[in-house]
């Protein structure tokens, strides 16, 4: 249970309600009860989360209440598929411009991609690249009246009754020439431009003469406008010479127009197109757009198949995805991407960090042992009681968080809640304490890396980035058979996270004493009252078991001692050790 493969798609209409990074037991077990909570109350769409993997202790309680472990979040920064246009109007590549405009029409859009049979994408179609064919050019007439295209294609786009059709869907280039001069110069300017009759469709009103002219000459086919009947002779004629008629339902000059819509897209096809992934985040999408000129990104799958389109326009949605924070409320210790979405809730008992949010939300901070506590006290002022499985969940995590109330961060709220809890879920909690406390050392159970990550959080003070791990373990034998790995991995955790110092408090559930190993800044380990033990850069902390009530206020003020004097440690806001954001 102790790893998950991260999601890469977030239905919508989902809250998240999730803890801190590398999450102990409360931050799972708070995430679990408030989306019950949530539910119990009639609010549906919340989903306990994680950002970080599971261990033993809390694999442990799991299972004893049968939950699962909660979804695991690897990232929520929004993601191309969180605002792209998943249903793509598109247009296959046999397409002609007069479909290709009735699409852009008919949908109001402004780039139509073209596709092969299998979904490739061939390139894009605009209303301004499909406008340029019909811009005059006086200096190439014959240009004007190119097109090319077939004859089942011209039929379509007119809505035309073919009278008689040869070779229909043959894609050819062809010349339009309108039948409206007498019919002495009506075949002269195409004899000068060299334009042959198998090449030329001649559009022509009632006139008998030229539509028999045309055919004698023997045209690739003759568009009779406006409805107009021809005499069954010319009919009869055409098709001894093999010349198609076709019946528009327009004028002269609407047919001519229309006619040349029927080209093919093959000349405003825009072949320069640039793709992204569903899943790119949309911070990496802006930046494309800011050093392009495009308006709009087009969507692959892994085959290169069209998977949709992302405008700019589309950048200024609000992102869907919601967060309740449990646990934490620091956007150090969150799912990495909350600073991108959308924060509904905090429900939390550490100190205020920096957050802001775009506009009002439910914020619960409550000085007590555990967020579990604040969770299971939503349930008594609303008149609610959990399921014995929930109540269970939250047991185990006031337990876990309180040292089963023997932590200084302990509260008579605290105490009160525990009692409660115990009674709907059937639960002694000494019993329970027993079993979560025994079930696994962090230290035996996972590689040194691992250990020192452990119930990691980042802190800032002084302008100085540091950070405090924590295990808690039956006695202090484990460590010191791996001290020597765990130090040394400590000392790379400090290096990969650009931090000026990193400390790993180790506590003794039974003593309720502690030790604390620290790498960093020597003048800062210098600065430490606590007694050395055995090695260097391990202190004895006696009584010492809260991080966030002992340990890091007494970091802190060792800080404030070293800013006062001028000696604060690289990762201070002037250091260049300092992350940048």
């Amino acid at each position: 249970m102790s790893s998950a493969a991260s999601t890469t798609s977030r239905p919508e209409g989902i809250t998240y309600v999730v803890g801190h990074k590398n999450p102990d037991a409360d931050a799972i077990c708070s995430a679990i009860a408030y989306a019950a909570f949530k539910e119990q109350r009639g609010e549906h769409g919340y989903v306990p989360a994680r950002c970080g993997n599971s261990n033993a202790r809390i694999d442990t309680i799991l299972s004893r209440f049968h939950q699962p472990l909660p979804l695991y979040l690897s990232d929520v920064s929004p993601r191309v598929r969180d605002l792209m246009h998943g249903e793509v109007v598109s247009v296959p590549e046999s397409a002609t411009c007069a479909e290709a405009l009735e699409l852009i029409d008919r949908h109001h859009i402004r780039l139509l991609p073209v596709l092969s049979p299998r979904r490739g994408i061939v390139g894009t179609v605009s209303l301004a690249a499909l406008g340029s064919i019909f811009v005059p050019r006086v200096t190439e007439p014959r240009l004007m009246r190119q097109v090319k295209t077939s004859l089942a294609s011209i039929t379509r786009a007119l809505q035309a009754r073919p009278l008689h059709l040869v070779s229909e869907r043959r894609t050819e280039e062809l010349y339009i020439r309108l039948g409206t001069m007498d019919i002495r110069t009506f075949w002269s300017i195409s004899e000068r431009e060299q334009i042959g009759a198998s090449e030329s469709i001649v559009i022509v009103g009632d006139r008998r003469d030229v539509q028999k002219r045309s055919i004698e000459l023997g045209i690739r086919a003759l568009v009779i406008t406006s409805q107009l009947e021809p005499h069954p002779e010319i009919v009869e004629f055409a098709k001894e010479k093999g010349v198609s008629v076709i019946i528009s339902p327009y004028d002269s000059a609407t047919t001519a127009w229309v006619v040349r819509t029927a080209s093919t897209m093959e000349r405003v096809i825009d072949r320069k197109f640039v793709t992204i992934g569903a899943d790119l985040r949309i911070s990496e999408v802006r930046q494309k757009f800011s050093t392009g000129h495009q308006n709009a990104l087009l969507v692959t799958d892994d085959d290169g198949a069209l998977q949709g389109i992302l405008t700019k326009s589309d950048l200024l949605k609000p992102v869907k995805t919601r967060l309740v924070l449990v646990d934490h409320n620091e956007m150090t210790q969150a799912v990495p991407g909350a600073d991108e979405v959308s924060i509904a809730e905090v429900i939390d008992h550490h100190r205020l960090g920096v957050l802001n949010t775009q506009q009002p939300i439910l914020f619960i901070n409550e000085p007590v042992g555990s967020t579990c506590t604040i969770v299971a006290d939503l349930y008594r002022r609303e008149g609610l009681t959990p399921a014995p499985d929930v109540a269970g969940i939250m047991m185990s995590g006031l337990i876990s968080d309180t040292l089963h109330l023997n932590s200084p961060t302990t509260t008579a709220k605290d105490g009160a809640i525990l009692a409660w809890l115990s009674k709907i879920a059937g639960v002694d909690s000494r019993q329970l304490a027993d079993q979560i406390f025994s079930s696994g050392s962090v230290i035996l159970a996972n590689p040194p890396e691992k250990v020192v990550r452990s119930d990691f959080k980042i802190y800032e003070e002084e302008g100085v980035r540091f950070a405090v791990s924590q295990v808690e373990e039956l006695g202090f034998g484990n460590f010191w058979l791996h001290a020597k790995e765990i130090s040394s991995a400590l000392k790379h955790l400090r290096e990969d996270e650009r931090l000026a110092f990193a400390c790993l408090l180790v506590t003794d559930i039974n003593t309720q004493n502690s030790l604390l190993l620290v790498k960093g800044d020597a003048g800062l380990i210098n600065r430490i009252s606590y007694k050395h033990v055995e090695q260097d850069e391990i202190f004895d902390l006696p009584g010492i078991v809260s991080r966030k009530k002992q340990l890091i206020p007494y970091l802190g003020s060792v800080l404030k001692e070293m800013a006062a004097d001028g000696s604060l440690p690289a990762g201070s806001s002037a250091s260049p050790f300092k992350r940048r954001k």
